[in-house]
């Protein structure tokens, strides 16, 4: 585990802005994505689709990429966010477990997670996103519900809560620098 536990950046939850953190903390800076940053995203992706959403009075408020009020942004978000930045989003295959990812790769900047979550005493069902990094030798869950980081041991505690996540109907991705590798980690060339 890495010391230096007060020199890494956490954002915390706000409404649901978790993909927002999740970035700027995968990406340990403040403000590496604003809320504006990631809305414009999104309604490039509106623009940039051939099929155009048909307006409704809704379509002010819930866009087909996001909230405009809350966020709550999805998986296309966080590939053209990452896109943008120079970077790569590789979904994992769940029919390889967390031992297919190899967490020493010097191209891994983190992992993605997307969990399903119940909140209000189950009433509201939904899903979370969750940053994990590897900084100063250790890796790191820096998910926005957390208070502070928490750190791993090792690569074998990283890989047990992959693992768990991939069972329990979670999706894993990883984030890398722009390569040329299959778009699945685990998957066969």
């Amino acid at each position: 585990m890495a010391s230096g536990l007060n020199q890494i950046y956490h954002e915390r939850q706000r409404l649901q802005f978790c993909l927002l953190h999740s970035l700027n903390n995968l990406f340990q800076q403040k403000d590496a994505f604003t809320r504006e940053s990631l809305n414009s995203v999104a309604e490039k992706l509106i623009l940039d689709d051939p099929k155009n959403e048909i307006w409704t009075p809704f379509s002010l408020v819930f866009k087909p990429h996001h909230s405009s009020v809350t966020g709550n942004y999805d998986i296309n978000v966080l590939i053209a966010a990452l896109e943008g930045r120079g970077k790569s989003l590789i979904w994992h295959d769940r029919r390889n477990g967390a031992s297919s990812i190899d967490l020493n790769d010097g191209l891994l900047m983190g992992i993605v997670i997307n969990v399903p979550v119940r909140r209000y005493g189950g009433l509201w069902k939904s899903r979370h996103w969750i940053a994990l990094r590897k900084i100063d030798g250790g890796w790191y869950n820096l998910d926005s519900d957390l208070h502070s980081p928490q750190g791993f041991k090792d690569c074998g505690e990283v890989r047990e809560l992959l693992d768990y996540i991939i069972t329990h109907d979670g999706q894993v991705f990883a984030d890398e620098l722009q390569s040329t590798r299959p778009t699945e980690i685990g998957k066969s060339s």
